[in-house]
């Protein structure tokens, strides 16, 4: 097996002394895993940020063999991780893409629209350039999972859309999460005493 494709790197986890085994969310072939030697040294740290994209290279005998990754990064969120928002931001919606979607289903869809979200957290000045976008993404990946009803009112201003965020902490813990809800929802809670503070 042998594909190549632009990716989103969602996660990224030691494993052995310089290695990471990484998930990646692509158009074509939805979410898939790889084993990146030499993930955590001096050249390849900077690649091997949750929110950047790569151009990947996944290479596997079989089917059922973990592929090994190659990537060369396109666009980096390094920069915006040294502020406490966007950083909160960018870590949320990658750890709930990498935990909520099954693996090698492909969704185009979610594939634009996080590519989207994170292009505007990066880029706004503020959460109000991309808060909305953020409540969307995450109403999208509940009706793709299947747990889809009425969508959030996201117009308005800023305390309305914190609102709409706040109505999905309940959903996404309860579905998306079910299993496995305590260390990712973390996350989102982090996030959401953020924005509480600046909306304050």
């Amino acid at each position: 097996m042998i594909l190549s494709a632009p990716a989103i790197l969602v996660s990224s986890r030691a494993h052995g002394e310089t290695a990471c085994i990484a998930r990646f969310l692509t158009s074509e072939y939805g979410l898939v895993a790889g084993y990146v030697a030499g993930g955590r040294g001096r050249q390849l740290r900077p690649v091997m940020i949750p929110g950047n994209r790569v151009a990947l290279e996944l290479r596997a005998r079989s089917a059922s063999q973990l592929p090994f990754a190659k990537c060369e990064l396109e666009e980096s969120c390094g920069p915006w991780l040294s502020e406490p928002l966007p950083a909160a931001a960018i870590t949320w919606a990658c750890a709930i893409t990498a935990s909520a979607l099954p693996e090698r289903e492909p969704f185009p869809a979610l594939y634009d629209t996080l590519y989207a979200l994170l292009t505007a957290i990066c880029h706004a000045p503020s959460a109000r350039g991309w808060l909305a976008a953020m409540v969307a993404y995450e109403s999208m990946l509940l009706l793709e999972m299947g747990y889809g009803g009425a969508k959030p009112h996201m117009e308005g201003d800023l305390e309305t859309q914190f609102e709409a965020f706040r109505q999905l902490h309940k959903p996404i813990r309860d579905y998306l999460l079910a299993e496995r809800s305590r260390d990712v929802m973390a996350a989102r809670t982090a996030l959401g005493e953020r924005l509480a503070r600046m909306i304050k």
